[in-house]
């Protein structure tokens, strides 16, 4: 058996070479915080509190995968996003901060939205992933409808997973937009379906921004929610645009999560889509990250 202090010291020892001691720390918070049900205080108060030696096989065993340089979101199978709890497996995304960015200026947006018109928004998140977005919106405002899409099947499981836990209501759709025409499909009778919000955080980072990356997404994080080809970078944002066109109401917002490195690109296809009023925001990094338009 072993005291948390002095496994904290054995866990430091091991990531140090690694990680920052900072992002140790969190690491080591975050473990103690789901085995132990200690807090930040606890780890002083309690520094003195024998790991039972079932605990500490789990402790070592999350050890190594962090050695490996796996993410702690999926090493505990959830993480915090917008200040609701998800599920996460390496079938999703890890939800970003830039990303809650994006939902709060939504939020915002709706707001004004709903002071013009008595009726109800409806809105689609198209690549939903884990479901974060939609479903960080949806605890936030009332909607008439809410839907959202993906390519995989097992991302949408863990999105069902994520709604149901969260207590809203979200239609989900398996649907691969780049062989689609329209979004017809996502209709009960099949017939021209409108939405006053469509929303995407598509794959977007290029084939040569690969080696700037860190190990722990490139090895674990799904590829298909993640890159896209040089020669194309954009496939995903105008195609989106194209349904958005087609499915977006009068005076509907898209709303977009972009390269920081493509955002005047951005900002040219939608103007020549015929785009109005287009906004592109930097994230707290100070990286252009996401874009509001109008479709009139």
């Amino acid at each position: 058996m072993i005291t948390v202090k002095a496994y904290k010291k054995v866990f430091s020892e091991v990531l140090k070479e690694i990680f920052p001691s900072t992002e140790i720390d969190t690491f080591f918070l975050f473990l103690v915080e789901e085995y132990l049900g200690f807090t930040r205080v606890d780890l002083v108060l309690k520094s003195d509190f024998i790991i039972e030696e079932n605990i500490k096989i789990q402790f070592d065993s999350d050890l190594k995968r962090l050695k490996n340089q796996e993410p702690i979101q999926y090493i505990l199978g959830k993480t915090e996003f917008f200040e609701l709890p998800f599920l996460v497996d390496i079938n999703t995304l890890i939800p970003r901060p830039e990303t809650e960015e994006l939902v709060a200026w939504i939020i915002d947006e709706v707001k004004i939205l709903n002071k013009k018109s008595s009726n109800k928004i409806s809105l689609l998140d198209i690549g939903t992933g884990s479901g974060c977005i939609p479903i960080s919106i949806a605890k936030n405002i009332d909607f008439e409808t809410i839907s959202a899409i993906d390519i995989s099947k097992k991302a949408l499981e863990v999105a069902i997973k994520n709604a149901e836990f969260n207590q809203v209501s979200i239609s989900f759709f398996e649907v691969d937009i780049l062989k689609i025409s329209n979004l017809n499909l996502l209709s009960k009778d099949k017939t021209q379906i409108s939405f006053d919000v469509i929303v995407s955080n598509p794959p977007y980072v290029r084939e040569l921004e690969k080696s700037a990356m860190n190990k722990n997404v490139l090895e674990n994080e799904p590829h298909q929610a993640l890159f896209v080809s040089d020669e194309n970078p954009l496939i995903f944002y105008e195609k989106i645009a194209d349904l958005a066109l087609q499915h977006l109401s009068e005076n509907g917002l898209l709303f977009f999560e972009i390269n920081q490195y493509l955002g005047n690109q951005t900002v040219d296809m939608l103007t020549n889509n015929g785009f109005k009023n287009i906004e592109l925001r930097k994230d707290l990094f100070g990286n252009d990250r996401m874009i509001k338009a109008a479709k009139n």
